[in-house]
């Protein structure tokens, strides 16, 4: 008894008669017929019940019939598990990322990890920096990057990139534009922090690390931050400072959800020559003292050396490092030397 006479018999009993079987199975039907008397007398018994109208099974014949599929089943999925072994690591990673970065990091990974590594499956949380700490240290996550976090209970952290933080809004009383100075490169301007508190501000709440990072810087300072509207939701941080209502703080990573004309020449002065902003609009470098936010790769310290994991960290530190060598992210690369491998394969 083989493989190939369990699966003829099957289709035998499926299709009701040889004839059809043998055509489906573009097979000889005495040949098939062959197989099946060969099956019978390997289990001693009648297995089928021929009549003009076709085939019917004998009640070993029904009992061979569901034995049978169960087996081929299991012998197809034991074909399936020894050729998919050199394809690569499989299963689940889970990456916790800022809102900010979502955008920048997520759909580029996924899509490329799809085409490469179709056994691995990827799942995003994207949420507050806060609640992306959260998410590793409750185990909810496997990777992440953190938001000014150089170290965290139990995991494995290590420095990614630095990116600069700017003012930027609709200057329609042209409150901002005398305290602008301009930019040594001809890229984007700076305004000085002292400068830019001054201004109307509008700004997300307390529990966002961006707030958190402008009210330290204006502590130390001795500053006051002229706020004039305070949100939760980027959304509504974004309508306001883009129908002039005021000026808020961003991260460079954020520019590229910024209107068309950001987007088509900020930042973009070392590819293309000056960058130039749309009258009325600002966009400065915030300098004396320059804010900076850091991010940090963090790792689940019992999942460090998952082949899975290393791919997808793989991943995301290279689609990271392509955005700023090409200036669609003006950030600074901050990973050790080796961090990323050409071309991961896990």
């Amino acid at each position: 008894m083989d493989l190939r006479a369990l699966r003829y018999f099957i289709s035998v009993l499926e299709a009701g008669s040889l004839s059809r079987a043998a055509h489906s199975l573009y097979v000889a039907q005495p040949a098939l017929t062959a197989q099946i008397k060969k099956l019978e007398g390997e289990l001693g018994t009648r297995l089928l019940e021929r009549s003009h109208a076709g085939v019917t099974p004998t009640p070993a014949g029904t009992q061979l019939y569901e034995d049978a599929r169960r087996l081929l089943s299991d012998a197809d999925a034991m074909r399936e598990r020894i050729q998919r072994l050199p394809q690569g690591p499989e299963g689940s990673v889970t990456i916790a990322l800022p809102f900010l970065l979502t955008s920048l990091l997520a759909g580029p990974v996924i899509a490329s990890l799809r085409s490469s590594h179709p056994r691995i499956r990827i799942f995003v949380i994207d949420d507050l920096s806060l609640m992306v700490q959260k998410a590793m240290l409750d185990r909810r996550a496997d990777l992440a990057i953190l938001v000014d976090t150089p170290a965290l209970h139990d995991l494995q952290v290590e420095p990614m990139a630095e990116e600069p933080i700017y003012v930027c809004g609709h200057d329609v009383d042209a409150v901002a534009a005398p305290l602008l100075r301009p930019a040594p490169d001809d890229g984007l301007p700076s305004m000085d922090f002292a400068d830019a508190c001054q201004l109307p501000l509008v700004l997300q709440s307390r529990r966002f690390s961006i707030r958190q990072a402008v009210e330290s810087a204006a502590e130390a300072g001795g500053l006051r931050l002229n706020i004039v509207h305070e949100h939760d939701s980027a959304r509504v941080i974004r309508s306001l400072y883009h129908c002039g209502a005021g000026f808020t703080f961003t991260p460079a990573c954020s520019l590229s959800e910024a209107p068309a004309w950001l987007r088509a020449n900020a930042g973009l002065a070392a590819r293309n020559g000056p960058a130039t902003i749309e009258p009325g609009w600002i966009v400065a470098r915030v300098t004396s003292p320059e804010l900076l936010r850091h991010y940090f790769l963090a790792v689940q310290a019992n999942r460090g050396s998952d082949p899975a994991l290393q791919v997808v960290r793989q991943a995301l530190m290279a689609q990271a490092r392509r955005l700023m060598d090409s200036h669609l992210w003006q950030a600074r690369w901050l990973a050790a030397p080796g961090a990323i491998n050409p071309s991961p394969q896990g």
